[in-house]
């Protein structure tokens, strides 16, 4: 059996106090243990940003990319050794800024693995300046007169993209986190969890007092929509209510169930065979 101390990493944590990644780390151990999924099992990938720190918090197999290119790494993971749990964990910035090409492509896919987004709606490692998901007005250092650009809607536009897996978290629900990231690693197929996390040095509005007095469960009835219609109506709800849990999901072919070299199997299972290759190469 798994247990929590198995994930313990030997690095210092040096987040600050408070910040909502905390929360995000904890569900996700959480989520692993319960899951009973052991740390040589598992694949964490990560950007640049605070969220892209989260692998050295954690004892288990990691690579920390570039600004923005984590998802092309999961991709060719997954694809070369399906038995891997793949998990990303990346920033508003770093996933819909940066990595934004990276994560329409990576939905269309659909390849299986999960992304957990850090949502903090600001640049917290680069110093405060409004991100893709800021809110029209908000102001930073960078943008004295307010955001002018039209904020970033992950959900809507996965849903756009026809993603099978969208669900939105809030970091001071621990528990309830955790029960999305094991429905989302359960999922056979492109899982992204938008999750809101305050950042308690740079965004004085997302607070965590802002996000309880407004947040509620989508699914506590039990029920998830099964349309992409009431989905998009949940993703674009924001502001006085704000709906957490799982928006939509429905399973099809995944990336790998569509080629039929990679149903036989992981590539990292076959062996190489140099004559056959030269073969191959021979007829192009």
């Amino acid at each position: 059996m798994v247990d929590l101390k198995d994930y313990k990493s030997l690095y210092e944590n040096k987040w600050c106090p408070g910040c909502g990644n905390f929360g995000i780390l904890a569900a996700l151990k959480d989520a692993l243990v319960k899951m009973d999924i052991p740390p040589q099992n598992l694949l964490v990938i990560s950007g640049i940003g605070q969220a892209g720190k989260t692998p050295h918090f954690l004892n288990c197999n990691m690579f920390h990319g570039l600004h923005g290119r984590a998802l092309p790494v999961a991709t060719g993971a997954k694809i070369a050794n399906h038995g891997l749990t793949v998990v990303v964990n990346s920033g508003d910035g770093d996933c819909y800024g940066e990595g934004g090409n990276h994560f329409l492509h990576a939905i269309r896919r659909n390849v299986d693995i999960t992304l957990l987004v850090h949502d903090n709606r600001i640049y917290g490692l680069t110093k405060g300046q409004a991100s893709p998901t800021s809110d029209l007005g908000t102001v930073t250092k960078i943008q004295p007169h307010g955001v002018i650009s039209q904020p970033f809607n992950p959900l809507a536009v996965a849903l756009s993209l026809g993603a099978g897996f969208v669900a939105r978290a809030f970091s001071g629900k621990i528990d309830h986190l955790s029960q999305l990231i094991q429905e989302g690693i359960k999922f056979k197929g492109f899982s992204l969890i938008d999750i809101l996390q305050p950042c308690v040095s740079f965004n004085f509005v997302n607070t965590h007092d802002w996000y309880n007095q407004r947040v509620y469960d989508l699914n506590q009835a039990g029920s998830v929509p099964d349309n992409i219609d009431e989905a998009m109506k949940y993703a674009t709800q924001w502001g006085e209510k704000i709906p957490i849990g799982i928006i939509y999901k429905k399973e099809k072919p995944t990336f790998t169930d569509r080629i039929d070299v990679l149903r036989q199997g992981p590539l990292n299972s076959r062996v190489y065979d140099s004559k056959r290759l030269k073969t191959l190469l021979s007829k192009l």
